[in-house]
């Protein structure tokens, strides 16, 4: 039998939760693609990588990463041609949605031609590494910059 901790566990134990996310940036040569935010109440107005988004319950954060690929972009990812960059920790203010784990992927291979799917962005474009456009999402402007230089550690905390 396999043992599972229980919501009064973890509870009572201080426990709190932390959301995971997996983001793919699409490369292509020195550049890479984003997205412009738009009526999501969350970065609007930034760019951002290309397909984002929470890990579902059950779900592998390679998968994740794979269908917000199809979901936002329409291209088919295999899991096998992510790349890995980096994880984000991220801490905020102190509330449980402010607790992020940020799987980030490069991927040079995918199937079809990326094209917006859903309403959450306005626009779509390649952007050279060294000529991002302003503003683009803090944290994921961080992974970039550090992706151009070549300075992407395994681990990238962020608020601690």
């Amino acid at each position: 039998m396999t043992e599972r901790y229980t919501e009064a566990y973890a509870a009572q134990h201080g426990r709190f939760t932390v959301i995971p996310a997996a983001y793919v940036f699409l490369r292509r040569g020195d550049e890479v693609l984003l997205q412009l935010r738009a009526g999501t109440g969350y970065y609007d107005a930034h760019w951002a990588a290309g397909a984002a988004g929470h890990v579902e319950q059950g779900e592998s954060v390679l998968a994740a990463a794979a269908r917000e690929a199809a979901e936002e972009l329409g291209v088919a990812v295999a899991p096998e041609d992510l790349e890995f960059l980096t994880i984000e920790h991220r801490t905020g203010e102190g509330a449980a949605i402010d607790e992020r784990v940020d799987f980030f992927f490069a991927c040079s291979r995918w199937t079809g031609d990326p094209v917006l799917q859903e309403d959450k962005a306005s626009d779509l474009r390649w952007f050279a590494l060294d000529a991002l456009p302003d503003p683009v999402v803090p944290h994921e402007r961080l992974v970039l910059g550090r992706l151009r230089g070549r300075t992407l550690a395994p681990v990238t905390p962020i608020g601690f």
